[in-house]
């Protein structure tokens, strides 16, 4: 949403849409879950006083919302980009399925994975994971608005220590919010790396792929701040 207070940021999406492509065409196999939070939060509403099963299917269609702009602009790139859904809606994307993910990939088109998990109280962090996991990818990149994994916040707290790397154990133990807990122990138990980086830094997803120490580095291994 860029600096607005919700909705789609069109130069970003673009730029965003440029990055993947870039990568697609160097042969990397990306597939996006994207979350709804610029249009609507389910939880947040529920809180409110909105049954939050309600509120929930929601923030799924939210996503898919997202995911069919996504689409969109990378195919103005000239990429081949496919949306599936959790929830079916045949009129507007295909029904996810795990091996129709998989031959998107193999065919190099971007594979955008909506809906969440087409379940109520899971959050896009728990979708993120589980498709991971099913696609058997190499690496789960949660792309935020922060550098990385710091033992507090930043923005509050100056002496908040950066991690380079750390251990989903420890993320687990001092709630780094890193993800949600769901989805950090899915990543831990199928032994997936994490890295979570600032997306809103231009070029460093793909200096990320390119090999450079971009974030922080969650997964089995040891701590290194």
């Amino acid at each position: 949403m860029g600096d607005a207070d919700f909705g789609i940021d069109s130069g970003i999406m673009a730029r965003l849409a440029a990055e993947v492509a870039s990568l697609v065409r160097k042969g990397v196999q990306i597939g996006m879950v994207i979350g709804g939070g610029n249009i609507f939060r389910g939880a947040g509403l529920a809180g409110g006083g909105m049954d939050r099963v309600t509120g929930d299917h929601m923030g799924m269609l939210a996503t898919v919302i997202n995911s069919l702009a996504m689409g969109d602009a990378l195919r103005k790139t000239g990429l081949d980009a496919r949306v599936l859904s959790a929830l079916d809606m045949d009129q507007v994307c295909e029904p996810y399925a795990r091996y129709r993910a998989v031959e998107h990939l193999q065919q190099n088109r971007v594979a955008i994975l909506a809906a969440g998990t087409g379940n109520p109280f899971f959050t896009t962090d728990s979708a993120a994971s589980l498709r991971a996991i099913e696609i058997g990818a190499d690496l789960l990149i949660k792309a935020t608005k922060v550098d990385g994994v710091y033992s507090d916040d930043p923005m509050k707290n100056p002496d908040a220590r950066f991690y380079d790397r750390i251990t989903y154990d420890r993320a687990l133990d001092e709630r780094l919010g890193v993800m949600d807990a769901t989805a950090l122990i899915l990543c831990r138990d199928h032994d997936l790396p994490l890295r979570v980086m600032n997306i809103n830094e231009p070029g460093a997803l793909e200096r990320l792929l390119a090999g450079d120490n971009v974030g922080t580095l969650v997964s089995t291994g040891e701590d290194k701040e």
